[in-house]
């Protein structure tokens, strides 16, 4: 018998890896990008994506990565997928993860584990020293669902439930904790293609029909927008209903673009930081359509019924995809579960039988014109000053004039949060980003970057301040690194200013707030050599004059740029009630 004879071994594909397996599935999902940090229980699935189509951004550190995949998300409507390592590397992305989950901004969050045989062993950086093991239940207060895979053949059926529930219902954050084991181990063929989306939970047309009833028939109607009205479709329809019944809308902090700050009919937000004429509305209705939105404390006035919102006598009409919020923090006389974007188009499609004439109230469109402009004028003519360091309207009305219509504004927390949202004119095809549950410090920069990598034709600023700006450093080099023109513009008042300024008008002083030399004057890094130093472009703006000439430089450079912009600590206007306030002063309820 010769060589040629001999009987040859059946050629076989090689076994695919349980990192093989899920690199594999997450493209059929069609998942672009992943965001996370490398680590030694996760570097197995780090090299099959590195193999694959899908493109792997690293951040230095895991909160930055986190909202990378947070901004990706929210500007995309896909969700966010976050690799983490076991341990610090899990517990770094805390902050992330959570702010992601409060703001119902879907996310996938991967992460590597001890190896299954060890556990409660205590090996290298497991988390484990009162109780056995579980790093997964840091996560579970906050994240929809927690698996923990314990066999490489539950990968797949967990990896498609992960994605499914992270985008199904109520959109959220979910953890996927992998043993490392289970990424290099063989898995068994199997396919979970994704659930075709299922509907959304509609609204029957006899509520739809009571509910235009209530609107048609109401003295004061008000509609009240939360985050979750997303859709064209949706936003076609809220503003046919409103601009029918000449019923005044107001917003949740979510919610700002919902409808142009233009619109004749929007009172703006509610709340702490809402006008007057906002709070006296919501005050005065008589019914209230509240869309998608939670009533969380700043809107409500601590849900202090002298300052805002009164359930009863009010009638309030609350809908919302998650039963958890019907009726949370208010009673009401219609609560409905359904997607709101369906139910606004079937309480518009009802209310032309009942009232087929259109509704006006002059007097009313007159008094939201005369606030709102009063508000934007008086917010446009501090923005004149020429004082150095600049005042933050300054700040605001160089950026309006600055930037492209269709810009996208991230920000992170204090001025460049609440001041933005109280007082910056929103062109309509612009859009605004910021951490409305968490409100977490550092969220703006990476967010922006994550955004960014998004949308790569389009103007992404991070307006931060200079203590968000330090919390997320890492977001500079990221921004260099996948070539993302990020502009990050830092509000610098040497401080974590809006603190200092409550502590300051409650206590007499500022103390532990504000960014001190050892010598005991005002001290800030130089945040434009810092962006130089990453490979970025630094501007340093030394005079009032100086800001807009250097972002329409930025804008037009379409490279990431560090914009280091000297300003006053000064307080946001803050014309509603929080009763935080009541407590530094000793008055509890």
């Amino acid at each position: 018998m010769t060589l040629d004879q001999l009987p040859r071994p059946a050629v076989t594909e090689p076994a695919r890896t349980g990192a093989q397996a899920m690199v594999a599935q997450l493209e059929s999902y069609g998942v672009e990008y992943v965001f996370g940090l490398c680590g030694h229980t996760n570097i197995a699935l780090l090299d099959a994506l590195g193999r694959s189509r899908i493109k792997f951004v690293i951040s230095r550190h895991e909160q930055a990565a986190a909202h990378a995949a947070d901004g990706y998300a929210r500007t995309t409507g896909k969700p966010g997928v976050l690799l983490t390592h076991v341990g610090p590397g899990l517990t770094n992305a805390v902050t992330g993860v959570l702010t992601a989950a409060l703001d119902s901004v879907p996310m996938v969050v991967i992460s590597g584990d001890i190896p299954s045989y060890f556990y409660g062993r205590h090996p290298h950086q497991e988390v484990n020293l009162h109780a056995d093991a579980d790093q997964a239940a840091i996560f579970r207060p906050f994240v929809k669902r927690a698996w923990n895979v314990h066999h490489v053949r539950d990968l797949a059926r967990f990896t498609e439930r992960a994605f499914w529930t992270a985008t199904s219902g109520r959109p959220g954050a979910v953890l996927l904790n992998v043993p490392m084991d289970h990424f290099s181990r063989p898995a068994p063929a199997a396919t979970y293609p994704l659930v075709a989306d299922a509907p959304a939970p509609a609204l029957a047309k006899s509520v739809a029909r009571r509910i235009a009833e209530a609107l048609a028939g109401a003295r004061r109607p008000l509609v009240y927008v939360g985050g979750g009205l997303r859709r064209d479709s949706g936003v076609a329809a809220l503003r046919a209903l409103v601009e029918h019944l000449d019923i005044p809308v107001a917003h949740s902090l979510m919610a700002k673009g919902t409808l142009p700050d233009s619109h004749p009919l929007l009172l703006g937000m509610p709340g702490f930081w809402g006008l007057e004429l906002t709070n006296e509305y919501t005050r005065e209705a008589d019914v209230v359509l509240a869309l998608a939105t939670r009533f969380a404390e700043t809107d409500a006035s601590s849900w202090d019924r002298r300052h805002t919102w009164r359930f009863p006598p009010t009638r309030l009409i609350q809908i919302d995809l998650d039963p958890a919020e019907i009726g949370r923090n208010y009673p009401v006389e219609i609560g409905a579960v359904a997607d709101v974007n369906q139910a606004v188009e079937a309480i518009a499609g009802a209310v032309p039988d009942l009232r087929p004439e259109p509704v006006h109230r002059p007097d009313l469109r007159e008094q939201i014109r005369a606030a709102r402009t009063s508000l934007f004028t008086a917010s446009r003519e501090r923005g004149r000053s020429d004082q150095f360091p600049l005042r933050p309207e300054r700040i605001l009305t160089d950026l309006r004039q600055a930037l492209p219509a269709d810009a996208v504004l991230v920000t992170d927390v204090g001025w460049n949060k609440n001041g933005v949202a109280q007082c910056y004119e929103l062109p309509e095809p612009g859009r605004f980003i910021t951490p409305g549950g968490a409100s977490t410090m550092g969220f703006g920069p990476a967010a922006a970057v994550g955004a960014q990598i998004a949308q790569p034709d389009r103007t992404v600023v991070a307006l931060v301040g200079d203590g968000g700006m330090s919390a997320q450093l890492p977001a500079v080099p990221m921004a260099v690194e996948q070539g993302a023109p990020v502009i990050f513009v830092v509000m610098n008042n040497r401080s974590h200013g809006t603190i200092s300024d409550l502590q300051a008008s409650n206590f007499g002083r500022s103390f532990g707030c504000d960014f001190l030399g050892p010598d005991g004057e005002p001290y800030s890094p130089d945040f434009a050599a810092f962006g130089r130093s990453c490979g970025a472009d630094g501007y340093t703006i030394a005079a009032a004059e100086d800001l807009e000439p250097a972002l329409r430089a930025a804008v037009a450079a379409r490279r990431p740029a560090v914009l280091d912009v000297p300003m006053v600590n000064e307080p946001v206007p803050t014309p509603g009630h929080w009763n935080i306030k009541d407590i530094y002063q000793g008055i509890f309820d």
